[in-house]
């Protein structure tokens, strides 16, 4: 067997199989396999397909290529959500607390932001002291004592898929459905967890434009988790809009600790079904009454202060004066009189962007309090002259500020409201 060979059976349409697939992860790892062979590859698949079984043979592929987190002594009650990203989804600032206040235990890696989708582990490090590493001893310790934690993902977690999306990025072979699915599942599963809720965001501001695709997404991924024994629910939800009113890493903290104390808005909307889906897909009878019960009682908001305080983070931090305290605020008011007919997430994100609160590479420094707080909802009235927005920078910026009012589009017909929750995959 040889790399040529695997590469002429798939461009041939011919389906890989399991030593095949293996014999490649483990020659990128080793360096034997060419980086432009494994490119060759890749777009081979794109161009041919890829099969479940092939998808699920390089899910497990690359998790062999790193090393699992062992969370047998809590398994059964353990649970994890991930998210396809998304602009201002701070989600798993609610689900997780959700989930600890209820019991069961949410061990959670995630990543930092790339392009116009905001990171969780940013945003957690606009809270002063926040410490994202925490050794897997640490990190199994503080899920068993409080019920919750959120770390950054180990570099030893799924190795191959970093090598392999570093030549899908430069080569135009990332929307391919059964890479993206092996892709996020393989660090899910090599994390341990048995209970895992999918928020597969369809629209302008996901990497999935269309439902159809979306829901494609979302079936791959569930079929993945239960051929490898795992409990797995996926919501399709909308992103062709903001999710939040707060957009910027200190000002989604801000959004979900709004949502903690007592908000009902679209952020919390996905949450709870996000929550809920899970919980039913685990046999919990009233799970969405059970989750609003921890959040109405604040016990789901205690939970968030104790992870906070256990990682070392500032807990006088978490309050409007300290999250929302960028050098320069300044409103943006409307330019003339109707109603908010569209809120493009892509603008949204695209002034964040511009005042330097995301970043094109991975080594990218950041601002952590920049941000667009929305005033406005699709479908409101509005008169010219009322404000819409409220930008947070270093300074103010003309340009954000007209980025700001090609995203806010104000008409005279009034629009329907948006549906959050665009399909469930069990």
């Amino acid at each position: 067997m040889n790399i040529l060979q695997i590469i002429n059976a798939k461009k041939k349409g011919k389906e890989l199989t399991k030593d095949q697939i293996d014999f490649w992860i483990k020659g990128v790892m080793s360096g034997e396999i060419e980086d432009y062979q494994t490119s060759a590859l890749l777009m081979a698949i794109c161009l041919v397909g890829f099969s479940e079984e092939e998808t699920f043979n390089l899910t497990n592929a690359i998790i062999d290529s790193g090393i699992r987190v062992d969370l047998s002594e809590f398994y059964e009650k353990s649970v994890d959500k991930h998210s396809s990203g998304g602009v201002g989804d701070s989600t798993t600032f609610i689900v997780a607390p959700i989930f600890a206040a209820l019991g069961y235990k949410c061990a959670k890696a995630s990543g930092r932001g790339l392009g116009h989708t905001g990171g969780t582990l940013d945003k957690l490090e606009s809270i002063p002291g926040f410490h994202i590493n925490l050794d897997k001893d640490q990190f199994k310790e503080q899920v068993k004592n409080i019920g919750i934690a959120v770390i950054s993902q180990s570099k030893d977690m799924c190795p191959a898929d970093k090598k392999l999306y570093t030549l899908r990025d430069v080569t135009e072979t990332v929307d391919n459905v059964g890479l993206i699915a092996s892709s996020i599942m393989s660090k899910k599963l090599a994390s341990g967890v048995k209970n895992i809720v999918l928020d597969v965001k369809c629209g302008r501001g996901a990497f999935m434009k269309d439902l159809d695709s979306a829901k494609a997404l979302a079936a791959e991924m569930v079929k993945i988790g239960k051929k490898a024994g795992k409990n797995v629910v996926a919501v399709v939800t909308n992103m062709d809009y903001p999710l939040d009113e707060f957009v910027g890493n200190s000002l989604e903290v801000y959004g979900a600790l709004n949502v903690l104390q007592g908000a009902r808005n679209n952020l919390y909307e996905v949450a709870i079904t996000l929550c809920s889906e899970l919980l039913t897909s685990m046999g919990v009878e009233n799970a969405r009454a059970k989750c609003d019960e921890v959040l109405n009682s604040g016990l789901a908001l205690e939970k968030f202060k104790e992870m906070i305080k256990a990682q070392g983070g500032d807990l006088s931090f978490l309050n409007k004066e300290h999250l929302l305290n960028a050098k320069a605020i300044y409103d943006v008011k409307a330019p003339a009189s109707g109603y908010v007919e569209d809120i493009d997430p892509m603008a949204i994100s695209g002034c964040v962007m511009l005042l330097g609160g995301g970043r094109l590479k991975k080594t990218d420094s950041i601002d952590l309090y920049c941000g667009v707080e929305t005033k406005v909802h699709i479908g409101d009235h509005v008169n010219e002259g009322d404000i819409i927005a409220t930008i947070y920078s270093k300074e103010k910026n003309e340009a954000a500020i007209n980025k700001v009012l090609e995203a806010i589009k104000i008409g005279q017909d009034i629009p329907s409201k948006p549906q959050m929750i665009l399909a469930i995959q069990n």
